[in-house]
């Protein structure tokens, strides 16, 4: 049989150290990542936000939630769009789900769910505070209140905006994804370079055999070599002015 909600909110409480007082709370997805945390302890808990009030925030905490679903190969759909609504059924089924999966995979012993959080002591208030509705699309928001007067919209409009832009972790989350995938690229370069300069001495060493002996015909090995190092994808084209040249190479290697 199925925990009531009473039950339900209150072993979230008590897991967590927190102070929810209805389903539709959980709604944000801060609690259900940390709740895999207690059980595989390898949530990045800096990047899960209880005190979110905004769509982008909530995303943040079921990617977060996704991810250790895929790491820890859990065969569950998270349905984060009807559970970012905040709906008390929704939350509800997804929280039961999450109550028995945790029940048969959790190890035991004490969970420090403070300490994970980092030690901060207002997020018991803050959970409280930002998950009591639905999250906020400030342009959304920002449109509705513009009926009032132009000016006054494009105050609403201007305020709404900041408040929805991304915060600074994000950006260096960001940032530090794009700077690896720099790296893969210059990695990736420097060998395909190598590699080109393997083939060029190899051409170049064909090239001066054969103008050692003119008179000898080259061999079929030399022809297949010949074969691999011009040949092309399928559909390529060699530009006019290079298809002139070809043949005609510096002997000195790239």
């Amino acid at each position: 049989m199925s925990e009531s909600r009473a039950d339900l909110i209150a072993w979230v409480n008590d897991l967590l150290g927190i102070s929810y007082t209805k389903v539709e709370q959980l709604g944000s997805g801060a609690a259900y990542a940390q709740i895999m945390d207690s059980i595989y302890g390898d949530i990045p808990m800096a990047r899960v936000k209880f005190a979110s009030k905004h769509e982008y925030e909530y995303l943040a905490n079921y990617k977060v939630l996704q991810n250790s679903f895929l790491l820890h190969k859990v065969d569950k759909t998270v349905p984060m769009e009807r559970l970012m609504k905040c709906k008390m059924q929704d939350n509800l089924e997804f929280l039961q789900w999450l109550k028995k999966f945790w029940d048969s995979s959790y190890p035991g012993g004490q969970y420090d769910a403070v300490g994970r959080r980092g030690g901060a002591s207002d997020h018991n208030a803050a959970a409280n505070r930002s998950t009591n509705a639905a999250p906020r699309r400030a342009v959304n928001n920002a449109a509705n209140r513009s009926v009032s007067g132009r000016g006054a919209g494009l105050s609403a409009g201007n305020t709404s905006l900041r408040k929805a832009s991304p915060d600074h972790s994000i950006v260096l989350n960001l940032q530090k994804e794009l700077q690896e995938e720099r790296n893969t690229v210059a990695a990736l370069e420097k060998e395909r370079d190598f590699y080109f300069g393997k083939l060029r001495d190899i051409e170049v060493l064909i090239q001066q055999d054969q103008e050692k002996s003119p008179e000898v015909e080259e061999s079929a090995l030399v022809k297949e070599i010949h074969q691999v190092l011009y040949s092309t994808e399928e559909g390529f084209e060699i530009p006019a002015e290079e298809a002139q040249d070809e043949g005609n190479f510096p002997d000195e290697t790239f």
